[in-house]
């Protein structure tokens, strides 16, 4: 069965989507079998993979909404072996207030996946830049959350209310969710500011920070503009490097559970 991480900060910029796409491609390079779940109405994960979606009939949208439509419909290949997208579509944006009045609505994703989980052996959900009721349902969904944060001072501000959030979830909605832990994205190691941040981190996820550490770099930035992940852009960069080194983390941390 799939093992589901649900890649989430409700703070835009820190490099979820960055996070998600190329810790999707390293996790296929290995040879797992991935799906990465875009339920940002933005998109960016899937144009990230070289996908339109804003000339797709159908998507993400349409295994929330209605009810006859499920995953199968709507999974594309990419252009890594072993990974496949379930793309966002335009209508994605309205799914916060049509899924207000929706039963079990936040639940609409997880549903819907137990179909395919034994199809995968990780399912990676990129989740909007908020805590609203598409980000519920990509943490209902997880078994463990992965939560990246940028090396500024600003990016701090938030984690106590997304750890709230969490708490309730795991409270009301699901028990068994586990935070796997915090990656610390655009990391400048010239920048006395990305060390103080590092250490104030501990304070909130004491021993479950990633030893990876991903860098600020420009190789990272450009890649989704050609619609590619650094694997495929630079792979020989410090950014693709630290991708890889997270995917092996992630697999280990998964071994010795």
């Amino acid at each position: 069965m799939a093992r589901v991480i649900s890649i989430i900060n409700q703070k835009g910029g820190v490099g979820k989507t960055t996070t998600a796409v190329n810790l999707a491609a390293y996790l296929a390079a290995y040879g797992y079998k991935v799906l990465l779940i875009d339920i940002d109405p933005q998109g960016n994960a899937s144009s990230g993979l070289g996908v339109n979606y804003q000339n797709l009939e159908k998507g993400l949208y349409d295994v929330l909404m209605v009810d006859e439509m499920t995953f199968q419909d709507i999974l594309l290949k990419t252009k890594i072996e072993n990974l496949h997208l379930a793309p966002a579509n335009l209508d994605l944006a309205g799914a916060n207030v049509e899924l207000v009045n929706v039963n079990r609505r936040e639940f609409r994703l997880s549903d819907n996946l137990r179909s395919i989980l034994n199809d995968y052996d990780y399912i990676l959900i990129d989740n909007p830049p908020s805590l609203g009721v598409l980000t519920i349902n990509g943490m209902v969904a997880a078994d463990e959350l992965l939560i990246p944060v940028q090396c500024e001072y600003y990016a701090l501000e938030g984690l106590s209310q997304l750890l709230h959030t969490i708490n309730l979830v795991q409270n009301n909605l699901k028990p068994n969710l586990n935070i796997l832990g915090a990656v610390l994205t655009m990391y400048d190691g010239r920048n006395r500011l990305s060390e103080a941040v590092f250490n104030e981190l501990y304070q909130y996820f004491p021993r479950r920070i990633f030893r990876s550490v991903i860098p600020r770099s420009i190789t990272l930035a450009e890649a989704p503009s050609y619609g590619q992940t650094i694997l495929e852009y630079d792979p020989d960069s410090r950014g693709a490097r630290a991708y890889e080194r997270l995917a092996r983390e992630i697999i280990l941390s998964g071994n010795n559970n």
